[in-house]
């Protein structure tokens, strides 16, 4: 497969000029331009945030690239669909109410907002996963898959399962119906060490599905009410949650990233990432904690595994922030260094997985050439 082109900007502005402006000349610098969009439904994918956190994208982001779409005649709607863990996203109503009340209403983005799995996260359609080695079929919201052009506009960020959360993530975890963001959680679960475990209680507040109590100051686990989904792992500052099935994270990624293929397969599709205030964990937490990374700058592909592979790049190129869990844990005594700033935040995971699934199953190339624009 030949190279794949990703364009990129970064965040300089002299006076007069908008960083709006910029995504805008990106996207057209890509060719967003090229895509037929005239009176066409144009899915945009992206995460509103959960409500505490603060560094998801802003919706001014979101208003730039549906004016886009309205431009080339495009009925354009943004979308993510509900989450697996009850927090604030884990129906349409609540969604809706969380992502008012973080700046996104058809005001400040200038189109509508539709939940793809619908009001209970049932409302889904099973899509053939081309080449899928471990998904044939994927559960993907019904409302995404309805739209004629999907474009993902996504903040790449660090991730306590898989490493970062960028393109691939945002559109396979993403897109995917409850039932599918657990088909695809579903190859491992934590197990607990008593022997570390210090029943700090960090790891059951960070649970979302009330599956850790506490017995002689220890923590356990209810299996029937674990999703698997590795949050309480990253929680835990002493290793006493940890994964039995030490291939989990990387199945979790390989899967991820064939969920991406049903999305994207066979239809136009076009991918933005922005680079900024790279937190080490997922919008999907409450909170955010301190950025890991300066940021670095917005990206554009028709290709999402060559924009995540840019992205991932540029971040490993960056210097760490002294007063970050990455620069935190660089500075303890006897860290073993992976020379690699998301697996020296989250130790645990294997981000490269995602990204070589995606290019072996034919939804792009990790091989790219960088274009700047100013």
């Amino acid at each position: 497969m030949e190279k794949s082109t990703v364009y990129f900007t970064d965040f300089r502005c002299p006076v007069g000029t908008s960083q709006l402006d910029k995504l805008k000349k990106l996207c057209v610098a890509a060719g967003i331009r090229d895509i037929d969009m005239d009176g066409k439904f144009v899915a945009i994918k992206m995460h509103f945030g959960e409500l505490g956190n603060l560094a998801f994208l802003r919706p001014n982001y979101a208003k730039a690239v549906a004016d886009l779409c309205k431009e080339q005649g495009g009925l354009p709607f943004l979308t993510d669909c509900n989450t697996l863990y009850p927090g604030s996203r884990k129906n349409a109503l609540e969604h809706l109410d969380c992502a008012n009340l973080n700046g996104f209403n058809t005001i400040t983005t200038g189109c509508q907002i539709i939940i793809g799995d619908g009001l209970r996260g049932t409302d889904e359609i099973e899509v053939p996963v081309v080449n899928g080695e471990y998904c044939k079929t994927a559960l993907i919201g019904h409302a995404i898959m309805d739209a004629d052009i999907f474009i993902s506009l996504s903040h790449f960020k660090g991730h306590e399962s898989t490493g970062f959360g960028g393109a691939l993530k945002n559109i396979g975890m993403g897109c995917g119906s409850r039932a599918g963001k657990m088909q695809q959680h579903a190859s491992g679960k934590p197990a607990i060490n008593e022997e570390v475990c210090r029943g700090c209680k960090r790891c059951a507040k960070e649970c979302g599905s009330d599956a850790i109590t506490y017995v002689n100051k220890k923590a356990v686990i209810d299996y029937d009410k674990c999703k698997g989904c590795g949050r309480c792992i990253g929680a835990c500052s002493f290793d006493a949650v940890y994964n039995p099935n030490s291939s989990a994270n990387e199945m979790l990624d390989r899967k991820m990233a064939e969920y991406a293929q049903a999305v994207c397969h066979g239809r136009p599709h076009f991918h933005i990432a922005l680079v900024q205030d790279i937190s080490p964990n997922c919008d999907c937490h409450g909170e955010n904690d301190a950025p890991i990374l300066p940021d670095i700058g917005m990206f554009a592909s028709f290709d999402p595994v060559a924009l995540d592979q840019a992205c991932a790049d540029a971040c490993l190129k960056a210097t760490p922030i002294e007063n970050s869990q990455l620069g935190e844990h660089l500075a303890e005594p006897g860290w073993h260094c992976h020379h690699d700033h998301f697996k020296d935040s989250n130790p645990n995971v294997e981000w490269k997985a995602t990204l070589d699934q995606a290019e072996k199953i034919g939804l792009g190339t990790r091989e790219y050439e960088l274009k700047k624009i100013k």
